[in-house]
Order: C-alpha cells, then sequence, then structure tokens
C-alpha cells in the first residue's frame, strides 16, 4: 500500500485507493467514546452438574460443525459467504490459560467454541476466527477469547485473558489503533454467551446489562474495546428460541435463533447495525443460516478423502 512512484499523478491515484478500501478507519463506524464501564466482579455460584445427555452428546469424541450461509454486511453492501461454527469440549490448563497437553487435576474441562467467517468484500478476501473457552461447569466468565482477521490490507489480532481482571492485548496494521495493552472489570462477553447457550439457556443473562460486544464486531466498527449498555431478552416459539441483544447507543442489535430442546443448537443469527461510511452509510443486516451439521473428529479428518466433508457441508 507504500509503494513509491516516481509519476507524481500515478501516487496520488494509488494513495486516495488506499485511503478508502483499507486505511479509513471510519469505515463501518460507530462513534461512542463517553460511556463507562460499571465494575462486575466475576461470578461466583456453584458449578452447574452436566445431565446424561450433556455428557453423551459432547463427550463422545466428536466435535459439532455447522456450516451456514452468510449474508455479510461491509463497506455499505451485503457480501456473500460461508460462516462454520466448531464446538468442542476439551480440558483447558488454567494457569498457562491454553488447551492442556495433558491430564492435571487442576485443568478445567471448556466447551470451546470456533467461529469463522470467509466471504469477498471486490477483489479481495475476508477470513474471521474467534475462539472461545468457556468452562462447562457454567459459573464463570470465559476463561479466554481470541480473534483474528485476516484481509489484504492486513490483520489484527485480540486476545482476552481472565485472570484478577480481563488483561487484553491488541494487535493492529491501523495507525490509530497499533499495539495496545491494557486491563479491564471483568463483565459479561458477547462472546461467551454463544457457549453459554449451548450449556443451560435458561441462565442467560436478561434485562439491562453491561455487555462487552463481540471482539469481531469491535474490529469490524473500529470502536473502543469496553462493555456497553445492552438490552437482552429471550423468547420461546416452540421448537425455536431466540436470544437478542440491542445495544441502543452502538445502533445494533443481534439474534441467534436455536432448538429449544437440547443440544440447543444455533439454526441462524442477524446482526443489525449501521454499515458505510458517509452518504453509503445505512442499517443492513448480516444473515447466517444454516446448511449442515456434522459430528465428527474433524482433527483425524486431513487426509484428500476427507474433503467429501467438506461437500457434505457445503462449502
Amino acid at each position: 500500500m507504500k509503494a513509491i512512484s516516481k509519476q507524481l499523478i500515478f501516487a496520488a491515484i494509488i494513495l486516495v485507493g488506499t485511503i478508502i478500501a483499507c486505511s479509513n478507519v471510519k469505515n463501518d463506524t460507530t462513534t461512542e467514546t463517553t460511556e463507562t464501564t460499571e465494575k462486575v466482579v466475576e461470578i461466583n455460584e456453584p458449578a452447574q452438574p452436566t445431565s446424561e445427555a450433556f455428557n453423551n452428546y459432547w463427550y463422545n469424541g466428536t466435535a459439532e460443525i455447522t456450516s451456514f450461509e452468510l449474508e455479510q454486511s461491509r463497506y455499505g453492501e451485503i457480501h456473500k459467504g460461508k460462516a462454520v461454527l466448531i464446538y468442542v469440549t476439551e480440558d483447558f490448563n488454567p494457569e498457562k490459560q491454553v488447551k492442556a497437553d495433558q491430564r492435571r487435576d487442576n485443568n478445567v474441562p471448556v466447551l470451546k467454541l470456533n467461529s469463522t467467517k470467509k466471504f469477498y468484500t471486490g477483489i479481495y478476501p475476508y477470513s474471521v476466527m474467534t475462539s472461545t473457552f468457556y468452562p462447562v461447569d457454567n459459573n464463570k466468565h470465559a476463561i479466554k477469547v481470541t480473534s483474528s482477521m485476516q484481509e489484504w490490507c492486513g490483520h489484527v489480532f485480540t486476545q482476552l485473558n481472565n485472570r484478577t481482571q480481563f488483561d487484553i492485548q491488541s494487535y493492529s496494521y491501523f495507525e490509530s489503533e497499533s499495539d495496545q495493552k491494557f486491563s479491564m472489570e471483568k463483565t459479561i462477553l458477547e462472546d461467551e454467551l454463544w457457549t453459554k447457550l449451548r450449556i443451560d439457556p435458561s441462565k442467560l443473562p436478561v434485562g439491562t446489562q453491561q455487555i462487552v460486544p463481540a471482539l469481531e464486531t469491535l474490529r469490524m466498527k473500529h470502536i473502543p474495546l469496553k462493555a456497553y449498555e445492552a438490552n437482552a431478552t429471550l423468547t420461546n416459539s416452540g421448537t425455536t428460541s431466540t436470544y437478542t441483544l440491542v445495544y441502543p447507543k452502538l445502533n445494533r442489535k443481534l439474534a441467534i435463533n436455536f432448538n429449544t430442546s437440547f443440544p440447543h443448537d444455533i439454526l441462524s443469527w442477524t446482526a443489525t447495525s449501521t454499515s458505510g461510511y458517509g452518504n453509503n452509510s445505512k442499517n443492513l443486516t448480516t444473515k447466517a443460516t444454516r446448511i449442515k451439521q456434522l459430528k465428527t473428529p474433524y482433527w483425524s479428518k486431513n487426509s484428500v478423502k476427507d474433503s467429501v466433508l467438506r461437500k457434505e457441508l457445503g462449502l
């Protein structure tokens, strides 16, 4: 993006193109910088025992993989793509806050969600992934959340560790964001709600809450990483339930549709917010609609013959 040309006119064209396509951090931005974050201590409840159905479903040596048709809002338009949710249980080392390589008495069983998106904006691709490590005991905040985004302009990465406070490391190719390390008081994380929902949706927070929006959303919108006021509701329409978050000051609404009965698998979701900037700014809705779900030990499905599973998932 910084290539130098001897011809002044050509350099000007390159500069303008770069500003519009990559470097303008006002793209898909919602301005809100004055709100304060209320202090919320760590959840301190007894561990929630797991049911026989839960153990049979989540501890059978497989992961749950669900593919989705994606309509992603970006730069004031809707772009087609694919999303995949990968849920799996694993042992987590609470000290190093990484997946445990061996059994230890202090390992924490977690339900991990790797959420991925791939879509194109014009000529160049986006690849987004968020990993959430949430304790199966369902009595604490996520132990760790990481999120990364890659596209042709560069890549960004954020990591949140649940220690005495939430410790955050954030890296970006944008000068105004650049490298950051800071801590914040613990509060609800939007990213953890996608796993909490799978364990026991009746425990989801409802009413007016202070919630840190999804790390992916914070990056897309270029807004500060902190808690914002959100109104949370849980509704049931028979076989399908919907969990909704509305952030008034961010002009954002997220609705997750899932099966009311166990294992409460995700059916679809929508996220409506302001997209684009200037005259191109408008309210648009990102949509994800389920294609296919598989239960499989994907980590062992790495040979050429296993690529048929991608076709089965519609990927």
